[in-house]
């Protein structure tokens, strides 16, 4: 990772932060999960979002001048989700590392916040989690809003917290998800 972080820099002069989506999940009981289906997306997804941000800070500290680092989580890192223990438990993970790097730190100049997107109209999550029209009503009807999130609403929520108008703002995590997880939606039925 520190190789990849030394040429993003070269190339560009230098960083200014970082946002990673790491993912990793699969529909499961948690009874039936095997260790290597948990190993798997806590390697993904934890321990991942771990090395990216720890290269990072140590680019920005070394740099002197500070910047932003935006983790992307689940809501069901704090209400749970069936099904989806091993995802569940690791972004939970993401946001508990999130907030602890955020005040390590902060002296240096260094924000750690989170997004927690809802559903969001993209080709990959659909295919996923509403493949059929059924499933989309399903999920639709979840949405206090009423509809499902445009990509640029997600990038528009994920600059402001890169940028400079959130410049105190650290250790928090934005959810961007019309309402939904309020009402603790679930994707389908664990076992289903």
């Amino acid at each position: 990772m520190d190789t990849l972080v030394t040429a993003a820099a070269e190339r560009f002069g230098r960083l200014g932060g970082l946002v990673h989506n790491a993912a990793g999940n699969f529909v499961v009981p948690g009874i039936d999960l095997s260790p290597g289906g948990w190993r798997a997306v806590v390697d993904i997804v934890l321990n991942g979002s771990y090395y990216c941000t720890r290269a990072v800070a140590r680019r920005l500290r070394d740099q002197g001048t500070g910047g932003s680092i935006l983790s992307v989580i689940a809501t069901y890192a704090w209400h749970g989700h069936p099904g989806t223990v091993q995802s569940a438990a690791a972004k939970a993970g993401v946001l508990a590392m999130t907030r602890t790097l955020a005040v390590e730190l902060a002296p240096l100049g260094i924000r750690l916040n989170c997004i927690a997107p809802g559903p969001t109209q993209t080709a990959g999550a659909g295919a996923a989690l509403w493949a059929t029209p059924e499933a989309r009503e399903e999920v639709l009807a979840t949405i206090p809003a009423g509809r499902f999130a445009d990509p640029a609403e997600i990038a528009d929520a994920s600059l402001f917290l890169l940028g400079d108008g959130a410049s105190y703002l650290t250790g928090e995590c934005l959810t961007v998800d019309g309402g939904q997880w309020l009402g603790k939606q679930v994707y389908g039925r664990a076992g289903a």
